[in-house]
């Protein structure tokens, strides 16, 4: 008779909180009140998130934008939430960026976003239907 082999793991923390790389619109949507907020929220809830150093600078633009319309109280609350976020960003290989932004008629920041989820091998949130859209065909495309 042979013996059953046991296999004893701790919990990984990608089970517990998966990874999840985000965009600005799925931030700035949560972060500024925006109308899709409760939808980015709840695909947010118990990930992991993950984008590159430029979201910094993109939700900057987006909080100086409601300012500048008035709702500086709103782009406050979101700057603090923003930097309150166990949010991990990282850097991206340019040439592999630039290289996704052709092949899927992307801007540079988008395809830093796509190269991302692809170097994590992790989902892509977005709200952008072009950024989504090359997501799914790159990401599915993966081995």
């Amino acid at each position: 008779m042979t013996q059953p082999i046991f296999v004893a793991e701790p919990p990984a923390p990608y089970r517990m909180h998966p990874p999840l790389v985000v965009d600005c619109s799925m931030l700035a949507a949560a972060l500024f009140d925006e109308p899709e907020r409760d939808a980015a929220v709840g695909r947010m809830a118990g990930c992991e998130l993950f984008a590159p150093y430029l979201l910094d600078f993109e939700i900057a633009s987006v909080a100086l934008k409601k300012s500048r319309q008035g709702l500086g109280e709103v782009a406050a609350c979101g700057l603090a939430d923003y930097t309150a976020l166990p949010l991990k960003r990282r850097p991206v290989d340019i040439e592999a960026q630039m290289a996704l932004a052709l092949r899927y008629d992307l801007t540079a920041y988008d395809a830093a976003y796509l190269w991302l989820a692809a170097d994590l091998k992790a989902p892509l949130a977005t709200l952008d239907r072009r950024l989504g859209e090359a997501a799914q065909r790159h990401l599915q495309s993966l081995e």
